[in-house]
């Protein structure tokens, strides 16, 4: 069998990423023209030929909504240029945390944000660390679901740590917390949180001996990094020795950056799913790239490889 040829297309959510992913296939990315109209309005281009090639749009969907519009318009104008296929390459999925109907009349904005990028032409999706596992039956479409925890595991084991406990920032953290303690021989523990409301929650105990012990609390987003202090703090009252936080998506809104800067938290680890501008960045947060990882999940994608494979 033929493979069509590859074609790489970045928006501008997080061009850096994108370029490093290039890099790792040893393909150029696609000259492309993104601009906007005196009202704000977005301009699409792709300066490329297209007709026949298989295309990797790679774009988060964090906000500002401008970047989940240019992914939009960029897999339309891949679409009516004839592409043979066309892969949505989503390192961060934003809108997805409205994903079932859970008080009255609001949205299910995770449901809508899968149909819009199925209408506008995508024929797969391929994204890290979805909010919620069940994203990926919201879409008529094949979905690749890719997992950050082997860039994790890799960081801590080169630190050597001992008397090691990883912590579930909540129960619905407890499969991911759990998986890690597999893989890293560490003990588990849980904290017993209650959300107050949107944004806003505190840690009540934990569950588990932490005393003395050097803990990891996982989980796939740090917003404005409430349940992540909340939880360094409660570790500490119980004499945790030191604390690391990774998370794959580093949002860091409003009081974020502040106040895990301020918390006894020996080192923030995120990835580069979503470009972090300096004015965010401290002392403790350490980015690891998952330049390697999506450049994998592509390859495999166009060759028709396993991409499960990357996990076993």
């Amino acid at each position: 069998m033929v493979l069509s040829p590859m074609l790489l297309l970045s928006g501008t959510a997080n061009r850096p990423l994108s370029e490093e992913v290039a890099v790792e296939l040893d393909q150029p990315l696609c000259k492309a023209t993104i601009r906007r109209f005196a009202d704000g309005e977005i301009f699409v281009k792709i300066d490329e030929n297209v007709r026949g090639r298989d295309v990797y749009i790679i774009q988060p969907t964090n906000p500002p909504g401008d970047n989940l519009l240019e992914l939009l318009l960029l897999m339309d104008a891949a679409r009516r240029a004839s592409a043979a296929r066309i892969t949505a390459v989503i390192p961060y999925f934003g809108y997805a945390r409205q994903d079932r109907k859970d008080q009255p009349r609001v949205a299910i904005s995770a449901k809508l944000m899968a149909n819009m990028v199925s209408i506008a032409g995508a024929d797969r999706v391929l994204a890290v660390d979805f909010h919620q596992h069940q994203m990926q039956g919201f879409f008529d479409l094949p979905v690749d679901h890719l997992y950050a925890a082997p860039v994790f595991i890799n960081h801590y084991r080169q630190k050597n740590l001992t008397d090691v406990v990883i912590v579930a920032s909540d129960v619905g953290g407890a499969k991911m917390a759990r998986g890690f303690a597999n893989r890293l021989n560490a003990g588990f523990a849980i904290i017993d949180k209650r959300r107050v409301s949107a944004n806003v929650a505190e840690a009540v105990s934990v569950v588990g001996d932490v005393e003395g012990k050097n803990c990891i609390i996982p989980d796939d987003m740090i917003d404005t990094g409430g349940t992540m202090t909340e939880g360094v703090h409660a570790l500490k009252r119980l004499g945790a020795n030191d604390i690391y936080v990774c998370a794959t998506h580093a949002l860091l809104s409003g009081p974020a950056v502040e106040r895990l800067a301020n918390s006894p938290v020996k080192e923030v680890a995120v990835t580069n799913s979503i470009a972090i501008p300096p004015s965010k960045q401290f002392a403790a947060l350490k980015v690891l790239s998952i330049a390697g990882l999506l450049a994998k999940a592509v390859g495999y994608t166009h060759s028709d490889q396993s991409v499960s494979s990357l996990f076993d």
